[in-house]
């Protein structure tokens, strides 16, 4: 089974450059990581394959909203054709939730590919949160938390 430990360990240091204390934002298990970028939620793994326990991967992943029990096919197309204008993000539906998600195995990872992954997905998941909230759910304003 791979070793994922050495890229518990880039994760965190990542974490901590932005100025988060690493040990504040642990999941329940290892190689789990959530954190805040404004008003959006992301969600790190560092994982081993099921199918094959000799493959690891990177994870991020940001909930956005549930999907809309009105207006779902527009909903969809809009977020069908705003993934043609994300960079290496793209948004996915799971368990009736829409998410933003990056994943690549971690072999070859390194501390630039950590923070840009964290970074894009923070990013963006902090724009279309709010957007596909208030054009579809209407306006749920909550007080800004502090994120990096």
């Amino acid at each position: 089974m791979l070793d994922l430990r050495p890229y518990y360990t880039l994760v965190e240091d990542c974490v901590r450059s932005l100025g988060i204390d690493p040990h504040t934002c642990r999941g329940q298990n290892p190689g789990q990581w959530d954190m805040k970028k404004g008003s959006a939620q992301v969600w790190i793994d560092v994982f081993v394959s099921q199918h094959n326990p000799t493959y690891g991967y990177f994870q991020t992943m940001a909930p956005i909203c549930q999907v809309p029990l009105v207006n779902q096919m527009e909903f969809f197309k809009e977020a069908l054709e705003t993934n043609h204008t994300l960079y290496g993000v793209a948004f996915t539906v799971f368990k009736g939730w829409l998410y933003l998600k990056m994943i690549r195995e971690v072999h070859g990872l390194d501390r630039d590919e950590v923070l840009a992954m964290l970074n894009r997905t923070g990013t963006y998941a902090d724009e279309y949160d709010d957007h596909f909230k208030n054009k579809y759910f209407g306006n749920q304003n909550q007080p800004p938390k502090p994120s990096w």
